[in-house]
C-alpha cells in the first residue's frame, strides 16, 4: 500500500508536479506518424501530460508540437491554417513555426519588430518505429532517444496502435508487469493441465500451458540501467523451471514475456492526464515482416488489439457498457467473459477508478514487481526535485531488450539462463539453441 500523499505524486503528471517531471525528462510518444499524413494536412489535438497542444506537420515535412493557444488572444490554434511551413491562426492571422516563433503578424503594420518577440511553446518531436516522441523537459537534461527494438525494425516488421482508457496510467502499467493475473483473467475455463508433447501443438502453446499448472508463480527482481527485470518462476518439469521474464522501462514502458519466434510486444502507458492515459502497443518481429492475416487481425481488433469508434481512439468496450460482458462465455469459455485481451484489462483496471486508492490495497507477495514499479519512480520524482536531474539513462542502447518465455535448467539464475534470450542484438526464431530446451516430466507441479 502506498500512503495518499506518495498516491498523489504517484499518479499526478501535470505541470510541475514531481511526476510530470519525470515523464518530462524521457523522450515519449505523443501520437502516431499516420495521424498526420502529409505535409501542410490538418493539425490535429494531442493531451499529453495535462497539456493542451496541437501537433501539425510542415511543409518540409517535419512535425511540431505546440501549445494549442494562440499566446495573441487565445484561441484554438487547433482551427488554424496549416500552411506554408507554419501554423497560422484563422482568428487574426498571426503563423508560428515549428519551434514556436511568430514568423507573420499580418494584422499589424508592415514593418513591426514585435512578431520577433512572441512566442508559443514547442516540443521537439523525433519520428521513430511509427510513432512521433516528444521530449517536455529542459534542454540541457534532454537524453537519447529509447533505443527500443520494435521502434528500430522495417515497417513491415511491425505494428503499432494507441487507445484511449479512461484511468491513471499507473494502474494499468502495474497490470502490464503483474504476470500472476494471466491465468485468470486471461484464462479459459478449464485450463488447467499440461498437455505433454501433443503433436498439434507448438512448442510456444506447450509452454505456455505451464501458466495454467502453476498459477502461483514465485517472483525474482533485479534492477538494470532501464528500469528492472521481473521474473515470474513456474514449474516446467521435474529439471527446469518455466520463465516469464517482463522488462519494465523507465517511465511506464513494458516488453512482456514471448517465447522464441513468436510476435513480440511492447506496451506504453502515456499521461493524458491524470485521470486519462493513451495506450500505445506494438507487435513486432525482429527479422522478418509479419504476415498479411496477422495484420489484418490486428487491424479488426483481435485478440491483442481493441475496436474503436469510427474517427476516434475511443474503444468500443468501455465500463459505460461492462466492457460487453458476456456471462454465459464467462461460465464455459473465458475466466473473465469478456472477448480481448486488452478489454480484459481494463475491466478491472478501469473499474477500479481513475486513480486507484492504494492506501487501501491490501498487497501480497505476487505484487513484488508492482511495488518495486512504484518504488522505483517515486525515487525519481524525489531525484528530480533534490537534485534536478534523474539518476538514470532515460534512453540510449539500455533499451535494447527482449521479454521472453523459456525454459531455464533448476539450477541456473534466470538471468543468466535467459541472458541471450533477452539481448535483443541475438537471433530469434524457433530454431535457436536456447528454444530447444523440452520440459521433462509435466505429470505435477512444484
Amino acid at each position: 500500500m502506498l500512503r495518499q500523499e506518495q498516491n498523489e505524486v504517484l499518479s499526478g503528471t501535470g505541470p510541475g508536479t514531481p511526476m510530470g517531471e519525470v515523464f518530462r525528462r524521457f523522450w515519449i510518444p505523443a501520437l502516431l506518424s499516420e495521424e498526420l499524413p502529409a505535409p501542410d494536412c490538418a493539425p490535429v489535438r494531442v493531451r499529453l501530460l495535462g497539456e493542451d497542444l496541437v501537433a501539425f506537420r510542415d511543409s518540409t515535412g517535419k512535425v511540431g508540437l505546440v501549445d494549442e493557444a494562440c499566446p495573441h488572444r487565445g484561441a484554438s490554434l487547433f482551427f488554424g491554417r496549416n500552411e506554408d511551413c507554419g501554423l497560422r491562426c484563422t482568428y487574426h492571422g498571426w503563423k508560428f513555426d515549428r519551434d514556436g516563433q511568430c514568423v507573420d503578424m499580418p494584422n499589424e503594420p508592415p514593418d513591426t519588430q514585435f512578431k520577433e518577440k512572441v512566442t508559443i511553446k514547442a516540443y521537439p518531436t523525433v519520428e521513430q518505429g511509427g510513432a512521433v516522441w516528444t521530449y517536455m523537459g529542459p534542454e540541457e537534461h534532454e537524453p537519447q532517444m529509447p533505443a527500443m527494438e520494435w521502434s528500430l525494425v522495417p515497417e513491415e516488421h511491425r505494428f503499432l496502435a494507441k487507445i484511449e482508457v479512461d484511468c491513471n496510467y499507473a494502474q494499468a502499467m502495474e497490470g502490464d508487469i503483474d504476470s500472476s493475473h494471466t491465468a485468470f483473467l486471461h484464462g479459459r475455463v478449464g485450463e488447467d493441465s499440461v498437455d505433454r508433447g501433443s503433436a498439434n501443438k507448438t512448442r510456444k502453446e506447450r509452454l505456455r500451458r505451464f501458466s495454467f499448472i502453476d498459477r502461483a508463480p514465485k517472483f525474482f527482481l533485479i534492477d538494470t540501467d532501464y528500469g528492472f527485470m521481473a521474473a515470474a518462476r513456474r514449474y516446467g518439469g521435474d529439471e527446469h523451471y518455466y520463465w516469464r521474464i517482463t522488462q519494465w522501462l523507465f517511465p511506464a514502458f513494458s516488453i512482456t514475456p514471448r517465447e522464441a519466434g513468436s510476435v513480440l510486444q511492447c506496451n506504453m502507458r502515456i499521461p493524458i492526464d491524470d485521470h486519462r492515459h493513451m495506450f500505445y502497443r506494438t507487435q513486432y518481429r525482429p527479422q522478418k515482416p509479419l504476415t498479411d492475416e496477422e495484420v489484418y487481425e490486428y487491424r479488426h481488433g483481435g485478440n491483442l488489439f481493441q475496436q474503436t469508434v469510427p474517427g476516434t481512439y475511443r474503444p468500443v468496450q468501455t465500463l459505460e457498457n461492462d466492457f460487453l460482458i458476456d456471462r454465459s462465455l464467462q461460465r464455459s469459455g473465458t475466466y473473465s467473459g469478456i472477448k480481448g485481451i486488452p478489454a480484459q484489462d481494463q475491466s478491472v483496471t478501469v473499474s477500479m477508478g481513475p486513480i486507484v486508492e492504494r492506501s487501501k490495497e491490501r498487497l501480497a507477495t505476487s505484487d513484488a514487481a508492482i511495488i518495486h514499479s512504484r518504488r522505483l519512480l517515486l525515487k525519481q520524482a524525489q531525484e528530480v526535485q533534490k537534485n534536478g536531474q534523474l539518476s538514470v539513462p532515460g534512453g540510449g542502447d539500455p533499451y535494447f531488450v527482449r521479454g521472453v518465455g523459456l525454459l531455464v535448467d533448476r539450477d541456473t539464475p534466470f538471468d543468466v539462463g535467459a541472458a541471450e534470450a533477452m539481448d535483443a542484438n541475438n537471433p530469434w526464431h524457433e530454431d535457436v539453441a536456447w528454444a530447444q530446451v523440452e520440459p521433462v516430466g509435466v505429470d505435477h507441479a512444484g
